[in-house]
């Protein structure tokens, strides 16, 4: 098995859990600051509290939340590494693609132009 089957597993998690609207919804509440699952349920009054502790669940497997228990009282925190990774890897790779390309239009219709 090639390393980097584990890390696109990894990454397939991340995609997976980020592909439903309301673990978004979940992750941007969390922004900010942490907040206990009852805060969440509050936040999103017409989830009931089993379907945002299983979004929870999943958001935690793919390393999107990360869980401190105070006592009773379950943090969550917002994890922004994976978060980070997609960008770098997908974003900030095409952007960088993207700005190449259109320097290389623009040098091209500057010379079209030059030629008329």
């Amino acid at each position: 098995m090639l390393p980097c089957s584990n890390i696109s597993s990894v990454r397939d998690e991340v995609w997976k859990a980020l592909a439903d609207p309301r673990r978004r919804e979940l992750l941007d509440c969390l922004k900010d600051n942490p907040l206990t699952t009852g805060d969440l349920c509050d936040a999103i009054p017409d989830l009931d509290r089993c379907t945002v502790m299983k979004h929870l669940e999943v958001l935690v497997r793919a390393g999107l939340v990360v869980v401190e228990r105070r006592g009773r009282t379950r943090l969550n925190y917002l994890n922004p590494a994976p978060l980070h990774e997609i960008v770098e890897r997908w974003v900030s790779g095409h952007t960088a693609q993207m700005a190449q390309a259109g320097r290389r239009l623009k040098a091209l219709s500057e010379n079209t132009e030059d030629e008329q």
